[in-house]
């Protein structure tokens, strides 16, 4: 039997203050209202990357949370993800300062036409000499779907359907707008690309119709690494198909074996090879040189903990308002359109008994949390592991040095144990994680290769 692979890590941020340790920005330490500065993110990578994390990978939204105790302003007063840049904007730098780290960039299908999406991507992917990801998203918030001009969210299944079409048309913009070979810059004959090797697309779809070509010349990776983070059954069926990263959230490592299992399962159903999914979960970590003082130091952040806002975002992905609700309302009486895994993550997490808002509270505050010395916390860390887990996305309280004890207390420890990478694998961030530079045949991407080799012009 061949020997277990280290572990995958990720820095889960957001070009914003308060992301998911709601409060934390106010400890002494923290230097995330720096979020407008390029410099800081620029350090950040040049930490992460020193480090070898894998990949720096950027959350984003493009509305608000639905309203918490009838209005906005709780999402105002205390940062929840408001204000918030565009982490694509960012991207371009940071690989200019890095050589290994991969970026991730969560965007919406809502937010973009897929045109234009794979356009940029193609692009970053050329700057970046092949380290972009994709976190596939379909906005969960109301305002974020009457920001483009909606009256209101898309129920949850149709959502992925529209997300299935606009993969479709990046994958044929991607892998099959271009052949090998198509650019040949002949300065002797003049010659700057083989048109035979270079094709319209022509899709029409239920909701969009693009003739292409792919204005971008393959990159070094053409389709990017894609990560997404469904985990309701529709979900996990996209992400069967798509994924090759999959986010994750699972209350323990029991729960985790069973998604990755079913996930896999539906993977397999799809026709690919159930092994080309890694999945990523989301931990954070309070690290002590004792496990009194890990305790101490995580009392101590508690101290800057904000429950209600941690309700507020929590509900925000719900789709509802429980900000008037009772806190022992059990969950099964609220009926929404929302995310789906903060339900099912929920009930998971509390497996005898159907949870409660209160229970919604408590939870969250400290989900994922991992407190204890390097050597406890490894030893937490290989029990994902054994579990199906292959990547954690390493959640913040505070920037930087969230990361900074994490790389200088836990990566020692976790490299002694084969737990953790100890260089870079060469090539993009594609080879890194699966170590292959192209997607495989079996993903969906794949069929669109040399699909669109005759030239048929169809009319508008």
């Amino acid at each position: 039997m061949s020997e277990p692979k280290p572990l995958r890590f990720a820095a889960f941020v957001m070009n914003t203050t308060s992301h998911i340790l709601h409060g934390a920005w106010r400890a002494p330490d923290a230097r995330q209202t720096d979020f407008n500065s390029l410099q800081h993110w620029i350090d950040l990578a040049k930490t992460l990357e020193e480090a070898r994390f894998d990949f720096i990978f950027f959350a984003d939204v493009v509305g608000l949370y639905d309203d918490y105790q009838g209005d906005w302003k709780k999402f105002v007063d205390t940062g929840l993800q408001i204000p918030s840049n565009d982490p694509l904007v960012l991207a371009s730098a940071l690989a200019s300062h890095t050589e290994n780290l991969g970026i991730a960039i969560t965007s919406s299908i809502l937010q973009e036409h897929p045109f234009d999406f794979a356009r940029k991507i193609s692009t970053l992917d050329h700057a970046s000499n092949g380290r972009i990801a994709w976190n596939i998203v379909t906005s969960l918030s109301q305002n974020a779907w009457r920001n483009f001009g909606y009256d209101g969210i898309t129920a949850h299944d149709d959502r992925y359907a529209w997300a299935e079409e606009y993969v479709d048309v990046a994958y044929k913009l991607w892998e099959g707008s271009w052949d090998d070979g198509a650019l040949v810059q002949d300065r002797i004959r003049g010659i700057h690309a083989d048109f035979d090797k270079v094709h319209k697309i022509h899709h029409v779809g239920d909701r969009y119709r693009v003739e292409g070509p792919h204005l971008v010349a393959p990159s070094p990776q053409r389709t990017p690494v894609l990560f997404q983070a469904g985990s309701s059954p529709t979900g996990r069926r996209f992400a069967a198909r798509n994924a090759e990263a999959q986010f994750i959230v699972s209350p323990t490592p029991q729960a985790a074996k069973g998604l990755v299992d079913d996930t896999r399962r539906l993977a397999a159903r799809a026709g690919r090879d159930p092994q080309d999914i890694q999945f990523f979960q989301g931990l954070s970590f309070v690290i002590g040189s004792t496990e009194e003082e890990a305790r101490r130091k995580a009392a101590e952040l508690d101290e800057y903990i904000d429950p209600s806002t941690i309700i507020a975002h929590s509900a925000g992905g719900l789709g509802f308002d429980l900000g008037f609700y009772d806190l022992d309302t059990p969950i099964g009486e609220i009926k929404t359109e929302g995310t789906q895994s903060t339900l099912l993550w929920l009930r998971e997490a509390v497996p005898d008994r159907e949870p409660t808002v209160r229970d919604l509270a408590e939870l969250r505050s400290r989900s994922g949390r991992v407190v204890g010395t390097p050597e406890q916390i490894a030893d937490r860390l290989a029990e994902w592991r054994d579990a199906g887990v292959g990547g954690i996305n390493v959640i913040n309280a505070t920037i930087p040095n969230s990361y900074i004890e994490f790389a200088e207390h836990v990566l020692p420890v976790l490299r002694e144990r084969g737990l953790a990478q100890h260089e870079y694998a060469p090539g993009t961030s594609r080879r890194k994680l699966t170590g292959r530079d192209t997607l495989p045949d079996t993903h969906p991407a794949a069929a669109y290769r040399g699909a669109f080799a005759e030239k048929v012009e169809v009319p508008a």
